[in-house]
């Protein structure tokens, strides 16, 4: 258990530390926000398609699409896979729990580099679900059965993949309705969004 509580320990203070690192290169970028929600294959059929067909070739993503995101720098670009939902996942061992009326919610992503650098951030922190009512929840540290996480932070070669699972703590009756996914440890312009 003592091994699990230091375990725990560095990887927060290794996702804080990159996040506050990340959120001053966000912070100097221009406040063009958006969010995507047109997966890769729907988005190259309404590239390709002309007048009203192209609009009705366009879809919202869902599990199993991938969104093509962009971070702040040109080079830090990657696509985003949603893999899988595991909602009320189990703990990885006797002593991870949900708090009392919360469960987990563990979501794995794919994520491929297709910039000419690196991907090299903390996944856990460009993540976070959203519910039927509008309220968001961030990501938790907490090892699920429902799979591997991704390592902090994840280092990518471009053109290479990781495949990985972030958890959620969530309110025990809340109806999971959209995962979103930004670069830069969330801190990136670009947000891609996937309906449940």
């Amino acid at each position: 258990m003592l091994e699990s509580s230091v375990r725990i320990s560095t990887r927060r203070t290794a996702a804080v530390l990159l996040g506050a690192c990340l959120l001053a290169a966000a912070t100097a970028c221009g406040p063009d926000n958006s969010v995507s929600t047109t997966p890769k294959s729907a988005a190259s059929a309404a590239n390709t398609a002309s007048g009203d067909q192209g609009k009705a070739a366009a879809s919202t993503a869902k599990v199993g699409d991938t969104i093509g995101l962009k971070g702040t720098e040109k080079s830090n670009t990657a696509d985003v896979t949603l893999v899988k939902v595991a909602d009320n996942a189990e703990g990885a061992d006797e002593y991870t729990k949900a708090a009392d009326g919360k469960r987990f919610a563990s979501v794995q992503f794919r994520i491929k580099a297709t910039g000419s650098a690196a991907y090299a951030d903390a996944p856990a922190n460009s993540a976070k679900v959203i519910d039927d009512k509008g309220q968001g929840y961030g990501s938790t540290v907490a090892e699920t059965k429902a799979g591997p996480e991704f390592p902090v932070p994840a280092n990518i070669a471009p053109g290479e993949t990781a495949l990985g699972f972030i958890t959620f703590e969530v309110p025990a009756d809340a109806k999971l309705d959209k995962i979103q996914f930004a670069l830069d440890s969330g801190f990136a312009q670009q947000t891609g969004q996937w309906k449940l």
